[in-house]
């Protein structure tokens, strides 16, 4: 895969052999019409239109089918996010990444280069970093990248086979009743709501659970220690909010917030911590364990 100077990586699309176009350009018109014809221009005209082995094609040139090409996707604009990641360790397998709270772990959607991945490859260099695990956008704290790709699949499937330990901190409501009852595991089972960012509670058989702990209190707030034994999306805030005390300035749980798009608040970032995360390595057979450096003050 071809990642340019900023870390971006390329998109491939196949040209097939039962469509017949003008030229490049009509195809990539045809085949992305919520993208621009201005836009198409200017990547060809800037060289972002390529095929495998780096050659750059001009709008005009003739359509090839059964063909591969790869194509950089460009962002008239960013979100800008003003906080910095830092790397907690590098060796030739992975990379052990602190992640501030608002940066996304990979493009999507209005984010491009103000990514976690784009921009450890661009500090890099190392153009194969690839995600193991993935925090969500709002959360900080620790993540792993491997970096050979033919040992990519073998991390991933630590956290496929729940061979991995991961550690969180939150900052939500103190609860009196609850705390009488901790630590606990709480158990639910957690299916895709109508509404594509929420997860919800649905009755039957379980398929998430979280021990929960106290940390410290110091009402209306208290700071909890969570160790979740599965991973399904959202799974720390839906239980949480289940057991009444909600996260604090999670803008999803409770209520949904009306999402921002490019003038974001980062004056209340959602109090949650990836804090530790420890697992076997399957390729060197050493213990890992890593923190955060990160502090959800209280």
């Amino acid at each position: 895969m071809q990642v340019n100077s900023e870390g971006i990586s390329a998109s491939r699309v196949f040209l097939p052999a039962d469509q017949s176009y003008q030229n490049l350009l009509q195809f990539f018109i045809n085949q992305f019409p919520h993208i621009g014809v201005k836009e198409w221009e200017d990547r060809f005209a800037k060289g972002l239109v390529l095929n495998a082995q780096g050659h750059a094609f001009e709008a005009t040139d003739a359509y090839q089918p059964n063909t591969h090409l790869i194509y950089f996707r460009r962002l008239a604009r960013e979100p800008e996010i003003p906080f910095e990641e830092e790397i907690l360790f590098q060796d030739e397998h992975i990379l052990v990444a602190d992640k501030p709270h608002f940066l996304p772990v990979i493009p999507s959607g209005l984010y491009l280069h103000q990514t976690l991945l784009s921009r450890l490859k661009k500090k890099t260099g190392i153009q194969t970093l690839s995600p193991i695990h993935r925090i969500d956008r709002d959360t900080a704290g620790i993540v792993i990248f491997s970096v050979k790709p033919d040992e990519r699949a073998s991390y991933q499937n630590l956290f496929r086979d729940r061979s991995v330990t991961k550690i969180y901190e939150v900052i939500a409501l103190y609860s009196d009743a609850l705390n009488a009852k901790l630590p606990m595991t709480y158990q639910s089972r957690l299916e895709e709501s109508e509404h594509f960012l929420r997860m919800m509670e649905v009755e039957g058989q379980p398929n998430t659970d979280t021990l929960i702990e106290l940390i410290v209190q110091n009402k209306p707030w208290a700071k909890y220690r969570l160790i979740p034994g599965s991973g399904k999306k959202h799974q720390l805030r839906c239980h949480l909010n289940a057991l009444g005390i909600p996260i604090k300035y999670d803008q999803i749980y409770p209520i949904l917030t009306p999402y921002q798009e490019y003038d974001l608040d980062f004056s209340k970032p959602l109090q949650l911590l990836a804090k530790k995360i420890a697992f076997l390595d399957p390729i060197t057979g050493e213990q890992r364990a890593f923190a955060s450096q990160r502090v959800l003050e209280l």
